[in-house]
């Protein structure tokens, strides 16, 4: 049996009154695409920062690839890119010199695979660019190529497309995608919820510093969400009167986990005189999901 990609064991992080991470255990194998999702401070942020050693845990136990992040960082580290959330460059440099002094830190000269990296994240036209020329979703991608230079089998994306436009993110996902088929483990944050539900295997869910949900994905869909019935109605306060949800583009929405209720709350709405215009089933997504562990929670 092969070691896990990553390892979290028991892992506690305080800052002052602040409990951001409340005893995580945590095992992702090798290959996977997982997703850890969370609210605005649930803690994946501080577990990342954990894992490349930018933060000191006070408790519990990381591995990256087998290797402890703390006994043996620099082998941890060289297993492992991150992708950070924020927008953190050097000015001074073109890409390409960027990528080069970034492999430079791990003891590489790697100019075909850098050459490979640029073309896969669309990058070749912009080689010799400085960094301060480059839009934001350019920018992001060079984030990405960074992390990717010196080859790691683990790699953490913390937001990558937060900003970025739909052709640049559709890029970037199809490489990415391709990295995964070729072997790489790949840790995915994300807000962007239909983001992890089309990409992600397994997903874990932080609340409050501590794993919630922990799951397949198919699993978490079948286990947590519920259908949904849209409805246009001529009196859509009767049909939020009736346990609906109105949504901005005047809808309203009846959750149901059988679809025998259907026909139930067709009959209210109709007794109610609600004038049913028109109606669509949805099915169960990984937002209702969240919602309903965090609810939980």
């Amino acid at each position: 049996m092969s070691l896990p990609a990553i390892r979290v064991s028991a892992l506690t992080k305080r800052y002052g009154g602040l409990q951001a991470l409340a005893g995580v255990d945590l095992e992702i194998r090798q290959g996977e695409f997982f997703g850890l999702l969370g609210p605005n401070g649930a803690g994946k942020t501080t577990l990342i920062s954990a894992l490349a050693g930018l933060v000191r845990p006070d408790g519990g136990r990381l591995e990256v690839m087998g290797h402890d992040v703390v006994a043996d960082y620099r082998q941890a580290r060289r297993a492992l890119g991150v992708v950070p959330q924020e927008l953190v460059f050097d000015p001074f440099f073109s890409v390409r010199e960027l990528l080069r002094i970034q492999a430079g830190y791990f003891g590489l000269r790697a100019d075909a695979w850098i050459d490979e990296i640029l073309e896969g994240l669309g990058l070749t036209a912009k080689a010799n660019v400085n960094m301060r020329a480059l839009s934001g979703g350019m920018k992001r991608r060079v984030l990405v190529a960074q992390a990717l230079v010196h080859r790691p089998p683990v790699i953490v994306l913390d937001e990558p497309t937060a900003g970025v436009d739909v052709e640049l993110r559709q890029g970037l996902w199809q490489f990415v995608r391709k990295l995964n088929e070729a072997g790489h483990t790949i840790v995915l944050t994300t807000h962007y919820l239909e983001e992890a539900e089309t990409l992600c295997g397994r997903i874990a869910m932080l609340k409050s510093g501590r794993v919630v949900a922990l799951d397949t994905t198919a699993n978490l869909l079948e286990r947590f969400a519920t259908h949904t019935l849209h409805t246009r109605l001529a009196q859509p306060q009767i049909g939020v009167a009736l346990g609906g949800r109105a949504d901005e583009d005047g809808w309203v929405d009846f959750a149901f986990d059988q679809f025998a209720e259907v026909e139930v709350l067709l009959a209210r709405l109709r007794e109610a005189g609600a004038g049913l215009q028109e109606m669509r089933l949805g099915e169960p997504d990984l937002e209702r999901v969240f919602v309903e562990v965090m609810q939980r929670a």
